[in-house]
C-alpha cells in the first residue's frame, strides 16, 4: 500500500459540530426568529437529503445552497424571505471553515499514517469551502493532493473522480485505500473501482463482514 486517500466531511472534519456553530453565528447576526435546535434537528436531515440528490447528479449546487435552508424553514412553519435564505446560504459557506473541530483521533492517525504513505483528499464538498477547512484546521500539511468533485467533473461514487485521483497522485488502484464515513459514496465507491476502502462507521451501522469497518479513527491501525 502506498496511497491513502480521505474523505473530509464527517471522516476527519466534524461537519455537524462546526455546522451547528456557523448557524448559531448566522442566525444571531441576522436575528433569525427561530429556535436554533429545533431548527438544526430539522436541518441535518434535509441536509442529508440535499447533498444525496447533488451526488447523484439530481440537483445543482445552487439548489443544494438554497433548497436545503427553505426546506427547514418551511418544516418548523417559520415564514423567512428569499433575501434572507439568500444571505444566510451565503455567510454560511463564508462562516462554516472557520469552526474546526476534528474528530477524536484525527492528527493523531495522520502523524502515524504520514511517514509510511502518501496521503490525499478526495471529497465531494465545494472547492471555496474545502480548500479552506484544509488550511484553516491544520489538515493541509498532511496531503500531497487535494482532489474536489469539482475539479473532477463528477461526485463520488462516479469512477471517473477516482480515476482522476489516481492520475493525480501518480497512483495505481491496487495500492491504494480509500477511507471515508458514506457507504455508497466513499467504500462502495472505491472497491467498485479496484481500490480497497474502510468505512468510517461512526454510527456503528451494521455493515457486511466483508467490509473492513471502523468505528474510531484511531482503529485504522489494524488495517495500515
Amino acid at each position: 500500500m502506498k496511497h491513502i486517500f480521505f474523505d473530509l466531511d464527517h471522516t476527519l472534519w466534524d461537519f455537524e459540530t462546526n455546522s451547528d456553530i456557523a448557524f448559531k453565528t448566522i442566525f444571531e447576526k441576522h436575528k433569525v426568529p427561530v429556535n436554533i435546535n429545533k431548527f438544526l434537528n430539522y436541518y441535518r436531515g434535509i441536509n442529508q437529503e440535499y447533498w444525496k440528490l447533488y451526488r447523484e447528479e439530481k440537483i445543482t449546487k445552487a439548489t443544494l445552497r438554497v433548497g436545503r435552508l427553505k426546506d427547514t424553514f418551511t418544516k418548523i412553519n417559520v415564514k423567512v424571505s428569499d433575501r434572507l435564505i439568500d444571505d444566510l446560504s451565503v455567510d454560511y459557506i463564508a462562516v462554516l471553515p472557520n469552526n474546526n473541530e476534528l474528530f477524536d483521533g484525527a492528527i493523531e492517525i495522520l502523524n502515524y499514517l504520514s511517514p509510511k504513505y502518501n496521503l490525499h483528499i478526495i471529497t465531494n464538498g465545494f472547492n471555496e469551502v474545502q480548500y479552506k477547512k484544509l488550511e484553516n484546521s491544520g489538515l493541509s500539511t498532511y496531503f500531497d493532493k487535494i482532489i474536489t468533485s469539482e475539479d473532477a467533473g463528477v461526485k463520488k461514487p462516479n469512477p471517473i473522480i477516482f480515476n482522476f485521483a489516481l492520475n493525480k497522485a501518480s497512483a495505481v488502484s491496487k495500492e491504494s485505500m480509500m477511507i471515508g464515513d458514506n457507504y455508497e459514496a466513499d467504500v462502495m465507491g472505491a472497491i467498485n473501482n479496484g481500490i480497497d476502502a474502510i468505512y468510517f462507521n461512526s454510527k456503528n451501522e451494521p455493515v457486511s463482514h466483508t467490509i473492513k469497518s471502523i468505528n474510531t479513527l484511531l482503529e485504522i491501525k489494524k488495517y495500515l
